[in-house]
């Protein structure tokens, strides 16, 4: 059972780091007036707006800011501002133990899946994958559904996903239950072969990804496939995949195509269409809790992800 951090209340300060690359700093700013109507009060960290290249700052002053906010005692929980690329570079030197020690809400996705993976698996810590500040809640097309999905951090709330959010098929049927694990899904085909490999026995795995042409998801699943990660997956979450077109549409497989291929006879609940992801609205979930995926009648439901 992993541990569920404590709820926020009115007036906790969150940390605001940039784990990956650079965040925009006007989309940045813009989304402290949400955090605002949220009743809370925020803390940067010391390299929030460093850069070097396409990383917010060197590997250790990225590290230090993600250690720094775990071990202060005056944050509750931790918001990333961005994603991009660079968590990899250092999640062999994270001092996992201290978060198992210092339980904290911590909040984001895209490539803070790698971040995700790993506290959830050493540090036995129910994270967040949800929309981000600079590069979701800062910008004009932030959705009233995302903004919503910050409540289940202020109280235990059970979530029910159905077709009343967006339009939902299923792959394959059946109902399953397990934890929700997951993410992107290009960081986690990246963990395979590292300590840090995704653990999908008798898991719910959810995907989502942005950019890649079906030929690049196709690649990708048929790694996980080869790697064994679908032989006893409990099912899947297929959530958004955004920006996926194909630049010879001629010349490609559909995505449905690319995923009929994979799931259709994997002989487990599959469902596609959840708005978790690159996409508005962002339906943000605990990472590490009980959920129930059940593909006949096409829900998912999670269990809370705080105390």
């Amino acid at each position: 059972m992993r541990i569920r951090p404590q709820r926020l209340q009115i007036g906790d300060t969150v940390g605001i780091i940039a784990p990956s690359s650079p965040p925009n700093p006007e989309s940045l700013e813009r989304s402290l007036g949400f955090l605002e109507q949220l009743g809370l009060k925020w803390k940067f960290g010391k390299h929030l707006h460093s850069t070097n290249g396409y990383l917010a700052g060197t590997d250790e002053e990225r590290m230090e800011d993600l250690h720094t906010m775990f071990a202060d005692p005056s944050i509750q929980g931790i918001f990333c501002a961005g994603g991009g690329y660079g968590a990899a570079r250092y999640i062999d030197r994270l001092d996992l133990p201290s978060m198992n020690e210092n339980p904290k809400i911590f909040w984001g996705f895209s490539d803070i899946t790698t971040l995700h993976t790993a506290i959830g698996q050493y540090s036995d810590l129910v994270t967040f994958h949800g929309p981000m500040l600079a590069s979701c809640v800062g910008k004009e097309t932030f959705h009233e559904l995302s903004a919503k999905m910050f409540q289940q951090l202020f109280e235990p709330m059970e979530l029910h996903y159905t077709d009343a959010i967006s339009p939902l098929s299923s792959i394959s049927g059946g109902a399953a239950q397990g934890e929700l694990v997951g993410g992107n899904l290009s960081l986690l085909a990246k963990t395979i072969g590292t300590k840090f490999e995704i653990e999908t026995r008798g898991k719910l795995l959810l995907i989502e990804d942005i950019g890649e042409e079906p030929y690049r998801v196709d690649g990708l699943l048929n790694h996980m496939r080869m790697a064994g990660k679908f032989d006893e997956v409990a099912g899947i979450v297929v959530g958004d995949f955004a920006k996926a077109e194909p630049k010879n549409e001629n010349a490609s497989l559909s995505l449905d195509e690319v995923f009929n291929h994979y799931f259709r006879r994997l002989g487990k609940p599959v469902v596609k269409g959840f708005k978790i992801g690159h996409c508005e609205p962002h339906f943000a979930v605990p990472l590490g809790v009980e959920a129930r995926l059940d593909a006949d009648n096409r829900t998912l439901t999670i269990l809370p992800g705080v105390e």
